[in-house]
């Protein structure tokens, strides 16, 4: 078609064709704020808005107290086992001091030692002594971290259970909630690509063709791009079936019109020659011929030889001569190449 146009046409065209892009761009631009914002009309679910609450906070206060019980606890097991391991040291040390003076004495029998036997024996005791009750209160701390992690383990299972309860409500939930979201958008989307439709069926030749292109892309945009993101999948039945829907209307548009274009190209060939060229405007004919092709019935035509007026697949006519210079020139031309006369009226 470009080879058609005036160099100035041709521009003028070029900047409307960015007009549109740039028209269609801010469109995009608006539609898609307004499509990631249609999530908000909706309450943004949680998991806490399902569960229990009165219970799972009573858990939780369980799981709390006894998080701090076993902190404590340990604190406190830590300390008894630093003692624990000082009176176990000293027990030790007083018991290798004692062997020692024991063996001493055993070499030299002396009687008057006996008094200082019963005053050590009777510290080791008591180091003995200190020694069981730091193990003592080693063990008691152990059994109450022990608890306190068991009580911890129960409460933590008891909210698990409140929490998977919850989340198969959560879940359906959800999933309704993006379903209504998706129909938003798709009450949004569906009408704009109607309009876009009728726009393209109506209007895509009409003077404002710039706005009304700019359009279309929005509309597409918004629902292939903007919308398909977020369809509702339920295992990918939904994209396949939508696909599907889609898939089919456009091949049922495309055979309508391939049926309907061939239907008017068969009556548009057993119209007389001259008004078939009637039918055609300038700068159609002009940009068939220019894809070397027949400006009637669109079909290959060698148009470099010569010896070929008329099409031979419909018969147009393709070249004839000028009535004043008898030059060859094309059929559809509006004056002469040699001449410049007028073509006569009723063959361009």
């Amino acid at each position: 078609m470009s080879k058609a146009l005036r160099l100035s046409e041709k521009w003028f065209r070029f900047g409307l064709w960015i007009v549109a892009f740039v028209f269609a761009s801010f469109l995009i631009g608006l539609g898609g704020t307004v499509v990631r914002n249609l999530p908000k009309v909706e309450h943004h679910l949680m998991l806490e808005d399902f569960i229990d609450k009165p219970q799972a906070e009573k858990v939780r206060t369980e799981i709390r107290q006894t998080e701090e019980t076993r902190r404590v606890a340990q604190e406190s097991l830590d300390q008894a086992q630093l003692k624990h391991n000082a009176a176990r040291a000293n027990s030790a040390t007083a018991r290798e001091t004692f062997n020692g003076w024991l063996a001493t004495r055993s070499v030299t029998q002396r009687s008057e030692q006996d008094p200082e036997l019963i005053a050590r024996t009777r510290a080791l005791e008591e180091l003995k002594a200190a020694e069981r009750k730091a193990l003592s209160e080693v063990e008691r701390q152990q059994q109450v971290a022990l608890d306190a992690r068991q009580s911890a383990a129960r409460a933590q299972r008891e909210l698990s259970e409140l929490q998977r309860a919850a989340g198969d409500v959560y879940a359906a939930a959800q999933r309704s909630q993006e379903l209504r979201v998706f129909l938003y958008r798709l009450a949004l989307t569906l009408p704009l690509l109607g309009v876009a439709g009728w726009l393209f069926a109506k209007k895509r030749q009409s003077t404002w063709w710039p706005f009304v292109w700019g359009f279309i892309y929005f509309a597409l945009f918004a629902f292939f791009v903007e919308l398909v993101p977020y369809l509702p999948s339920y295992g990918g039945y939904v994209r396949y079936i939508v696909g599907i829907v889609i898939t089919a209307l456009v091949g049922r548009y495309a055979i309508l019109a391939l049926n309907r274009y061939l239907e008017k190209q068969k009556l548009a060939e057993a119209l007389p020659d001259v008004e078939r060229r009637k039918e055609l405007s300038y700068d159609t004919a002009l940009a068939r011929l220019a894809k070397k092709v027949c400006p009637g019935c669109e079909r290959a035509v060698d148009l470099t030889n010569v010896s070929i007026d008329f099409c031979p697949h419909c018969g147009i006519c393709l070249y004839d001569q000028c009535g004043q210079c008898q030059a060859r020139k094309s059929a559809f031309a509006r004056f002469c190449h040699a001449c410049g006369a007028a073509a006569a009226e009723g063959k361009a």
